[in-house]
């Protein structure tokens, strides 16, 4: 019954775009419910979406069925096909006397709490506890895989460096080498790196248009690479005759020329001999001497080179992948510059905390998760007075997320207690000496020295007076000054070869006779 889906296709759209209105009026306070919401509503466009095409295929009929019931209700006596298709809808119910009814009027209604709404319980599983809802990364185990590539494990840095050169794959910031970055456990940790921010990005941003961002990344690193752009993977010169001659080490132990390494102890040299790592240094170095070899008598007999051999293309297209996953890399981190600020700023803020108050923080995060999805949505003034409930705060310290004074201990390890006053922002008083510096970046000083007729700002740093910034204007614009007028002012002098000097250097030549 052709007809019959038709019109369910139409009220399922009509029930999923009435269920999408219903939710972008509300606007919950906690990430989790608004997550909640955005993936919900996500789930309902993916929905729309498959049912349209659907409904488009039933209106296009290719099969010719749709016209075949029209014509079967519109032709003959009308009662008997509907009583034909009351018997077929009867003996369906008959053999399947359990089969449940779908009610689209309930579907997609939004649900109270106490009506078995299990949604959040999926939001739950989509974040881990550092993530906290996608508001911070959780880099942790990549950070451990990084720490175990080839390269880097002479280099070891901590979680909160890594956070700041995970996306740069170049020295210096990176030690890995060109040549070690084709390895297999380079290749996973890469792309493990970028499928996590992959994720990342659709876990809380589940309304976006992801894909069209990622094709465009996809766009943009295929014009990279035909220009030979891409950071760290720029062509090779080729080396074409002998190569560049290799010190020997100090000269007191045996030299390994393979490995280009000195052993000072003959037993420690024959057993490397064995090893995997030199056996694959000596085909590597024997490889690279025949294809040597073979360019230069090609090139000195007047012969093309052969074609590239199936290693050096396969080579080409893992260097290629691994360059695409870079690529991808440095872009997604570049959209999430801001969740990986306040990434850098939780760890260094956990990191002064003990682990009891880790956990209390925890805890405290999914308790009040739980209470604002088990609050009625229409308990206003339930919400209302539990947001009007005094906090004991005698000594007047700054709240934490949650609402809560934060830690005396941790109010005096940043140094809260500070006033660092600005005369040029109003007399605005900032608690804290990181606050104080942050400020001289931000609109307000900006607007404060441009008030002044300060315009570059970047000289002014530490500086909160307006009289001193004034003083310091005067002198720079009387330099600037006198510089040019200086550079205007000064007499030329020709001698009698045509040369053009100052005077002074004339004169000072003319003394010494060399004119």
């Amino acid at each position: 019954m052709l007809l019959e889906d038709q019109r369910f296709i139409h009220e399922d759209l009509e029930r999923l775009e009435q269920g999408i209105s219903d939710r972008v009026l509300d606007d919950p306070r906690h990430i989790r419910d608004r997550l909640n919401r955005d993936h919900q509503i996500s789930g309902f466009l993916n929905r729309i979406q498959q049912q349209s095409k659907r409904l488009l295929d039933i209106y296009n009929d290719t099969e010719g069925l749709r016209t075949k019931e029209i014509q079967s209700i519109s032709t003959g006596d009308p009662f008997d096909e509907f009583y034909k298709q009351l018997n077929e809808i009867k003996d369906f119910h008959r053999r399947y006397p359990n089969e449940p009814v779908e009610n689209l009027e309930r579907a997609y209604k939004r649900k109270a709490p106490g009506e078995g709404e299990s949604a959040t319980a999926e939001i739950d599983k989509l974040f881990t506890g550092e993530e906290a809802y996608g508001r911070f990364l959780d880099l942790t185990t990549l950070h451990e895989d990084y720490l175990n590539l080839p390269g880097v494990q002479s280099r070891r840095i901590t979680y909160l460096q890594y956070l700041n050169v995970f996306d740069q794959f170049t020295p210096p910031q990176c030690p890995i080498k060109r040549p070690e970055k084709t390895t297999d456990q380079y290749f996973s940790y890469v792309g493990r790196l970028a499928e996590y921010l992959e994720g990342f990005l659709r876990r809380t941003r589940p309304l976006d248009d992801l894909d069209k961002m990622f094709s465009s990344f996809d766009r943009d690193f295929e014009q990279a690479w035909a220009a030979k752009k891409v950071p760290g993977w720029g062509e090779e010169a080729p080396t074409v005759g002998p190569a560049a001659p290799v010190t020997e080490g100090t000269g007191e132990g045996i030299w390994c020329p393979d490995c280009a390494k000195e052993f000072k102890n003959d037993n420690v040299y024959k057993n490397h001999l064995s090893g995997k790592k030199h056996i694959k240094a000596a085909e590597a170095r024997a490889a690279n001497d025949s294809i040597v070899k073979g360019t230069a008598d090609g090139v000195a007999n007047g012969t093309p080179t052969s074609r590239p051999s199936a290693s050096s293309v396969a080579k080409d297209l893992k260097e290629r992948a691994i360059a695409e996953r870079e690529f991808r890399v440095r872009k997604l981190a570049l959209t999430m510059e801001t969740i990986r600020s306040d990434t850098r700023v939780n760890v260094e803020r956990k990191q002064g905390m003990t682990e009891r108050e880790r956990q209390q923080e925890l805890d405290a995060l999914f308790a009040d998760s739980a209470d604002t999805s088990l609050r009625p949505g229409g308990g206003d003034d339930e919400s209302d007075s539990s947001g009007d409930e005094k906090i004991y705060n005698p000594l007047k310290l700054p709240l934490a997320w949650d609402g809560k004074p934060i830690p005396y201990w941790l109010y005096k390890l940043h140094g809260l207690g500070v006033e660092f006053p600005c005369e040029i922002c109003g007399n605005f008083v900032y608690m804290g000496r990181r606050a104080f510096d942050k400020h001289f970046n931000e609109a307000r000083h900006i607007y404060g020295l441009k008030c002044l007729g300060i315009t570059n700002t970047t000289l002014f740093r530490e500086i909160t007076g307006i009289e001193d910034a004034l003083k310091l204007w005067d002198k720079i614009t009387r330099d600037k000054k006198k510089e040019k007028t200086g550079g205007e002012n000064v007499v030329q002098m020709e001698d009698a070869e045509g040369n053009v000097m100052p005077e002074k250097v004339y004169y000072d030549l003319q003394k010494q006779g060399l004119l």
